[in-house]
């Protein structure tokens, strides 16, 4: 819903996500969404450059950012141009994020090399999109290597190096395509090249980085002084030591700007010159913030994949929490610890199921979602794992797919996606059980993202798993919201984050309580997940031989 009221300041989010870039246009003084616009970018399937050869591949055309830029910016504005009370001339400032980890190559003037003709078609010189799983055996390595000369390197992010990660999309460029290595001057974060293009930064070293996916992703920390080591890099490969010093020697919060908009981009998006750009986040970190996050609160930002982002006060100690994806001071939010956990795959997973194996539209996800709803919890006699793009938390391995146990010759279209819900719930309440296993308490979870808004079946069956209430956040563009109140906050607009949040967040007044005969039941199935998902994930060898006879015996006594 979009307002209108008098004159006053706004901000503009961009959020970049798996297939498109949105953007949206608030109010300042309350958070009021006054123009949004949604770019679905151009190459690939659906945005996303595949290899058929090779599964675990994921890459984007950076030109696709750039286009998309342009055009959502302006839709918004046209949107917003049509309410009372709106000028751009009142935009104070922008804030971006985007999906991560996904580095980029770059020449010496931070221009992508997928950008030249040289490299147009070259899978390796494009964009790694966070979901690319192609090095797999490097992150294997590097944690190996950190375990024997750094523990400290991973100690931080789950004692696991992932190939989701920074470091290890790196090495395998240099690995399988030397020549885009070479090529390559420097290697820049999506989250951090869109800020800078914005700025006008033409050298990839005057980069303002984010702590955000430094932390998380590139094993960056002042405790050991920035980037990990040239000694360290090295036992990996001389080459990655070398770059070391082309990359960056710091990184910076939310408090920081990335830059100011350059006249050439300002003239582009119809926008002032200088106004400030916040520091680029990870789309789910602003999507916390958007989110109204705050101690004791878990965000759960529900889409592709899930991200579940939580934080401490800088004045407290957090104990390292083995397999969640860092733990990281000034991530997040300015002033505390950004903690980070999530699942490799949910909404893909439905997805999958859906469109891939049933051959349906959006029509079958409504159809479905209504058969399912009819189900009772363990009446189908069905259990799934939740691995079908590997494991992010908290077992961190992409090696590992998915499970359906259970299955008849009367197995229906409607149980398989009844039971794919409970699967990823089931993942989710792993990674609560785990964050508050070490300390860190969980008090109330808010869900954020569009299947929060499309699926309250979904959001049942998490009240009902997780056996706490579900809240959802008040817009539906969380992750935009965010990036516009970090360029709010940045450009003076408030005092600080806790004051725009309380401004400019909200939750819906929906909420989703748990059941507690549905969440009996989960209970009961809950210990045959964790047994299915000790023994397949390498934790220890359960005995799973008496699984699919109590899985019928649920499902009789649940008809």
């Amino acid at each position: 819903m979009f307002y209108s009221d008098e004159m006053s300041s706004f901000s503009l989010g961009v959020d970049y996500g798996t297939n498109s870039v949105r953007a949206l246009i608030v109010r300042c003084k309350d958070g009021a969404e006054f123009g949004a616009s949604v770019y679905q970018y151009p190459s690939g399937n659906q945005g996303v450059l595949l290899d058929s050869k090779d599964p675990y591949l994921a890459r984007q055309y950076p030109g696709d950012y750039l286009l998309g830029l342009e055009k959502s910016v302006r839709g918004a504005l046209a949107q917003a141009g049509a309410r009372r009370g709106f000028s751009a001339s009142e935009i104070v400032g922008i804030g971006v994020d985007t999906t991560g980890s996904s580095p980029l190559p770059v020449n010496e003037r931070n221009v992508p090399l997928a950008l030249s003709g040289k490299f147009r078609k070259n899978l390796a010189a494009q964009c790694w999109l966070w979901k690319d799983h192609t090095s797999w055996q490097e992150a294997e390595w590097i944690t190996g290597k950190a375990v024997e000369h750094r523990p400290a390197y991973i100690a931080k992010c789950g004692n696991k190096y992932s190939s989701e990660w920074f470091w290890s999309k790196i090495w395998r460029c240099l690995n399988v395509a030397p020549r885009v290595f070479e090529a390559a001057y420097s290697w820049v974060e999506f989250a951090d090249w869109i800020p800078s293009i914005l700025a006008g930064v033409r050298d990839p070293l005057l980069i303002q980085r984010g702590i955000c996916a430094a932390g998380h992703k590139a094993m960056y920390s002042e405790e050991w002084g920035g980037l990990p080591d040239a000694e360290f890099l090295k036992l990996l490969h001389p080459e990655l030591a070398a770059l070391r010093s082309r990359l960056y020697a710091k990184a910076y919060d939310a408090t920081e700007p990335a830059g100011h908009l350059c006249p050439e981009w300002a003239k582009k998006l119809g926008l002032s010159a200088g106004i400030p750009i916040a520091i680029g986040e990870l789309d789910v970190h602003y999507g916390a913030i958007g989110s109204g996050i705050a101690p004791e609160a878990l965000v759960k930002v529900i889409g592709t994949s899930t991200c579940d982002c939580a934080v401490v006060a800088a004045s407290n100690k957090v104990a390292d929490i083995p397999g969640i994806c860092g733990i990281v001071p000034g991530a997040i939010l300015p002033g505390y610890y950004g903690i980070e956990a999530g699942q490799s795959a949910v909404g893909d997973i439905f997805k999958w199921w859906i469109e891939k194996i049933c051959g349906g539209d959006e029509t079958l996800y409504a159809v479905l979602e209504r058969k399912a709803k009819k189900l009772h919890p363990g009446e189908s006699g069905l259990l799934a794992l939740d691995w079908n793009n590997g494991n992010r938390t908290i077992l961190v391995d992409p090696m590992l797919t998915g499970l359906l146990l259970g299955t008849t010759l009367h197995t229906t279209q409607a149980e398989v996606y009844r039971a794919l819900i409970e699967a990823t719930a089931f993942g989710a309440r792993t990674i609560i059980e785990r964050i508050e296993e070490y300390g860190v308490p969980i008090r109330r979870i808010v869900c954020a993202g569009g299947i929060t808004l499309k699926s309250p079946l979904l959001m049942q069956i998490y009240a009902d798993v997780t056996g706490r209430v579900m809240q959802v956040a008040g817009s539906s563009q969380a992750c935009a919201l965010g990036s516009a109140i970090s360029a709010a906050v940045l450009a003076g607009a408030h005092k600080d984050f806790p004051t725009a949040q309380a401004a400019m967040t909200s939750l819906k007044s929906k909420e989703y309580t748990p059941i507690p005969v549905n969440q009996r039941i989960y209970n009961e199935l809950y210990v045959l997940y964790r047994r299915l998902h000790d023994t397949f994930g390498g934790k220890e060898a359960a005995d799973v031989s008496q699984v699919m006879k109590q899985l019928l015996k649920l499902s009789i006594g649940n008809h």
